[in-house]
């Protein structure tokens, strides 16, 4: 399916995780966040890059990883994205929704 995001018509699984990462942009990511009442920070900013950089090299991605990543503890983790961390964080960068999440 598609949807417009930041003026582009993107495809979407029914959840609304892009199902094609080479459409992802700053601009889609920023509208992304604003859907889920994230004001992204440059903190927010490098562990997206972080978790694009996970995903490209197809390394699964956990909360707990994620703490150990050195961008970012658990704590710092929750508190920018504080509903649903792993599965708003991965929408908003742009990749599937992360195999552990429900």
């Amino acid at each position: 399916m598609e949807k417009l995001i930041a003026g582009k018509n993107i495809q979407v699984n029914e959840e609304g995780y892009m199902t094609d990462f080479s459409q992802w942009d700053k601009a889609i990511g920023e509208e992304l966040a604003k859907e889920n009442n994230i004001d992204l920070t440059p903190k927010h900013w490098e562990l997206i890059q972080y978790i694009q950089n996970e995903f490209k090299a197809e390394s699964p991605l956990t909360i707990r990883k994620i703490g150990k990543s050195g961008v970012v503890d658990i704590k710092e983790f929750y508190a920018l994205f504080p509903v649903g961390p792993l599965k708003t964080a991965t929408k908003i960068a742009g990749i599937p929704k992360p195999a552990g999440c429900i």
